[in-house]
């Protein structure tokens, strides 16, 4: 899991099926080696440009959505309440 600020959303009328009606938003890792490192994360839990947010990758991220063949590697998965250094 990663900590990111989002930076803004991700607008596709176009995508594979199994992605209809989820929301994707770019998003700024913050800290570590990775710092600065742009990606591109399914939101499932509304969050908003400009707050920091946990990321989780990989099969994790897919497990959000209950099912193994969406090709999701990356999603929001909390927000971060308090300010800490990273």
């Amino acid at each position: 899991m990663i900590a990111a600020k989002v930076k803004d959303s991700i607008w596709s009328t176009r995508k594979a099926d199994s992605l209809v009606g989820l929301k994707f938003m770019l998003v700024e890792v913050l800290g570590g080696i990775d710092a600065g490192r742009l990606m591109i994360a399914a939101d499932t839990i509304g969050a908003g440009i400009g707050e920091r947010v946990l990321v989780c990758n990989g099969s994790s991220a897919r497990k959000m959505f209950g099912r193994e063949d969406i090709p999701v590697d990356a999603a929001i998965v909390g927000i971060i309440d308090e300010d800490c250094e990273f």
